[in-house]
């Protein structure tokens, strides 16, 4: 099923729009830094209703960090010039929380049990030529907690990663200070082990006329549950979220994104692209755009698909737009899932290309374009090695092919 609106359609339902001059809406929660006020989801929350609480492992436990004297349960290992890591910001220390204040209890518990945040700052009109960000390396399947302070000065322009590995339970909090004019790229990475469980907040506030943008790549973990979220601090700014994931048997992937459109002239575009394959796959990808009273002139849209390559599998994608003005440039979004191509195999297939074979040639198809957007070469490499390390799963298992 495809849904699409556009800005004419969008500006006919302002008259039923929710009145809100904070920022809380029917389609955001509650947003505070105090775990009182995120109490243990039972499930029946909108916000908790697709997540397998079962599964998490104690990841919305107000719980530390699982060390043990010098055996610790995660690894940082940072990567970019050393004077860029200035600091470590305990709670309430500046500009820690300048952009993200919890709105879930994972990133509460988060927030509360990381003594100190890891603080980056790129200087102003600084252009870094190679990635900088860090590689997080869970251990023995204990517990961990993470929060990170990245900070681009005005028309700085550079590319953070944040790669996750390993076997855990992570709960883990990025915000990211987007100054004027810069040009920020953050890429998140999650390629756990296949027990691990990982909840976490990435939160952006977009400076005047500056680009941020953010793109999460899921494919291990058994639990990924990631919520990327982007705010405006002047008019000017521009945003766009990039997903992909794979799904295997078992899996649960998931992710949720907010973009409040808080000020006029924004842009915002979303794109996330995901297969499925194996019993009990399953992705969630939640996409919601609040334009507010203020945003007049704004340009959004987002979009979702998601590719089912055998049955057994669920993909649950769900659209939202929350819209108080009329007097905007355009909005829209679209979501669709299906199977293989039927015309598309055959046309492979009639000339001498085995089964298995058209049907990688798809599955990358699929995914190359989305790939091709990160422009860091080495990465782009690595996650085409993943997808076809996916598919040779698929080959191996001899899995059936979703039926139309």
């Amino acid at each position: 099923m495809t849904i699409t609106q556009d800005a004419q359609q969008a500006a006919a339902h302002v008259g039923d729009a929710v009145e809100t001059g904070s920022v809380e809406s029917h389609l955001h929660p509650t947003s505070s830094f105090d775990l009182d006020d995120h109490p243990m989801p039972t499930g029946r929350e909108e916000i908790w209703r697709f997540t397998p609480l079962k599964r998490l492992n104690g990841a919305l436990e107000d719980t530390p960090t699982d060390d043990n004297g010098d055996e610790h349960a995660a690894s940082y290992e940072l990567h970019g010039p050393d004077e860029l890591f200035v600091a470590a910001l305990a709670p309430g220390a500046a500009p820690r929380g300048t952009a993200l204040v919890p709105d879930d209890r994972a990133s509460a518990v988060a927030s509360k049990n990381t003594e100190h945040a890891l603080h980056v700052r790129v200087p102003e009109g600084t252009e870094l030529s190679e990635p900088l960000g860090v590689l997080v390396t869970a251990h023995g399947g204990r517990r961990s907690n993470a929060h990170y302070v990245v900070e681009a000065g005005a028309h700085s322009r550079f590319t953070y990663v944040v790669d996750h590995r390993g076997s855990g339970v992570h709960a883990g909090n990025l915000e990211v200070i987007v100054g004027v004019g810069a040009e920020v790229t953050v890429v998140s990475i999650q390629d756990w082990d296949d027990d691990a469980v990982h909840v976490g907040t990435h939160e952006a506030v977009v400076g005047r006329d500056a680009t941020y943008r953010h793109i999460a790549v899921s494919f291990g973990g058994d639990v990924v549950r990631l919520n990327t979220n982007v705010h405006y601090d002047g008019p000017g700014g521009s945003a766009e979220l990039l997903g992909l994931y794979f799904a295997d048997a078992g899996q649960h992937i998931e992710h949720r994104l907010f973009v409040d459109h808080d000020a006029p002239h924004t842009k915002s575009h979303v794109s996330y692209k995901g297969a499925l394959q194996g019993d009990g796959a399953h992705a969630v990808w939640i996409g919601n755009v609040l334009i507010r009273k203020v945003a007049e002139g704004i340009e959004t849209y987002e979009e979702n698909r998601n590719l089912v390559l055998t049955d057994g599998c669920r993909a649950d994608s769900v659209p939202n737009l929350e819209i108080e003005t009329g007097e905007i440039a355009g909005a829209g979004h679209a979501s669709a899932t299906g199977r293989f191509d039927d015309e598309q195999l055959f046309y492979l297939q009639s000339r001498g290309v085995s089964a298995e074979e058209a049907r990688r040639l798809v599955v990358h198809g699929f995914f190359n374009d989305m790939v091709k957007k990160i422009k860091v070469p080495s990465l782009e490499q690595r996650l085409l090695d993943s997808v076809e390390r996916e598919l040779a799963e698929y080959v191996d298992a001899g899995l059936t092919v979703a039926a139309g």
